[in-house]
């Protein structure tokens, strides 16, 4: 054997290939007559499904870490009966790694049965609080776009060179949502209108304006005027029709085409990378912000045709809408580069947005449907499958 040369152990890959078909089958792909594999049919609770396992995989690692911060934070959770809902007054709250704040937007990220991403490149989490009653309404976040995206590209009419010059001024929103009780007070609608707002453009402004491209190496002058999102279920009932005084906020621009490793769980894409790693592949370990678009999607195609696998694997079939939100006024005409200056004309701020959001969707809602009321705090934990189970052992067990 050569030195340096590292050979894969034959085992080791039959052990991951049948691993992975094990994993295919059991969200529900067939196999084709040429060995090809084809994607199910999907509906909302199959994708709630396929996501199931990456989900309880995922409460169960940090099982320890929701259980010893789960009496601290669980008081930032609100009771339907405490609510008064005309007083309810939305503000966001910039989220910094390594504070509490951290860990709560952590742990209510754990209520969704779709998984958030981490998200990559720049990013920005919020926490919104409901600040008349010192409570959590939910949480969002903004990572950089990813690089190829043919319906949002087509809708703002980028070319290639365009597009790399332009990106900057883009973000998506990977993860948006309310938690309990705001949640059934169409809370998740009032989260996503905040994006749109003076406090999001500063905010960026003030930490991403000047800051150096990793590639390039210079300064971009980013100016935030347009966010970017998909659907997480098929049609979007969140995202759909989200206007407020007659202005919209998040517009339907087209649809995904279907590819993409959201069905690939952790658990399995861990297996390939140590694989890659394994055979001495460079894409490993080639995962730092700048060394090309959608690092995961590479590296499990490359993987799964190393081990004489399909690529195409990374075809799931579900096809997502995707939406936009203009902050500026000139958004696809500065995007474009028709524009040198953005305008941001009359954009409201968070606490505008949200008295407006509140008396379009909140306060109606919750006088058709007050059965929010019976939702108490404590419920937060029980939703985590399992985990105030596990907490209840544990304190008896310190007690005993």
């Amino acid at each position: 054997m050569k030195k340096g040369v590292v050979i894969a152990i034959p085992g080791e890959e039959a052990r991951l290939k049948r691993k992975i078909r094990a994993h295919f089958k059991r969200l529900g792909f067939l196999k084709a007559a040429d060995g090809t594999l084809i994607p199910p049919k999907l509906d909302k609770q199959s994708y709630r499904d396929m996501h199931a396992h990456q989900r309880d995989s995922r409460l169960e690692e940090n099982r320890k870490w929701i259980v010893e911060r789960s009496t601290h934070l669980s008081q930032h959770f609100a009771s339907g009966a405490e609510l008064n809902v005309a007083r309810i007054r939305p503000r966001i709250e910039v989220v910094r790694s390594g504070t509490w704040q951290s860990d709560l937007f952590r742990f209510a990220s754990y209520y969704w049965r779709i998984p958030i991403s981490e998200g990559y490149g720049r990013r920005l989490r919020f926490l919104v609080w409901d600040e008349h009653h010192q409570k959590l309404i939910g949480l969002f976040a903004l990572g950089d776009a990813v690089f190829n995206l043919r319906a949002r590209d087509e809708f703002i009419g980028w070319d290639h060179h365009r597009r790399v010059e332009a990106m900057v001024n883009l973000m998506d929103a990977y993860a948006l949502g309310a938690v309990p009780p705001y949640n059934m007070l169409l809370g998740g609608k009032l989260v996503a209108s905040l994006i749109r707002s003076q406090d999001v453009v500063d905010i960026f402004k003030a930490k991403y304006h000047d800051s150096i491209g990793v590639i390039s190496g210079q300064t971009k002058h980013a100016k935030l005027v347009a966010v970017t999102t998909t659907s997480a279920l098929g049609r979007s009932s969140l995202y759909n029709r989200l206007k407020v005084d007659h202005q919209p906020i998040f517009s339907p621009i087209g649809s995904t085409s279907g590819w993409g490793h959201f069905h690939i769980s952790d658990e399995l894409f861990d297996d390939l990378r140590e694989h890659l790693r394994s055979v001495g592949h460079h894409y490993a370990d080639s995962h730092g912000y700048g060394q090309g678009p959608n690092y995961r999607l590479r590296l499990i195609r490359k993987a799964l045709g190393l081990l004489g696998l399909d690529p195409d694997m990374t075809k799931h079939g579900l096809v997502r809408e995707v939406f936009f939100c203009s902050l500026a006024s000139n958004a696809l005409q500065f995007l474009r580069g028709e524009h040198k200056r953005a305008r941001y004309d009359s954009l409201p701020t968070v606490a505008q947005m949200g008295e407006a959001a509140k008396e379009r969707w909140v306060i109606p809602r919750a006088e058709r449907m007050p059965e929010f009321r019976a939702w108490r705090s404590e419920q937060f934990l029980r939703e985590l499958d399992g985990t105030d189970a596990h907490l209840k052992r544990k304190r008896s067990e310190q007690v005993a």
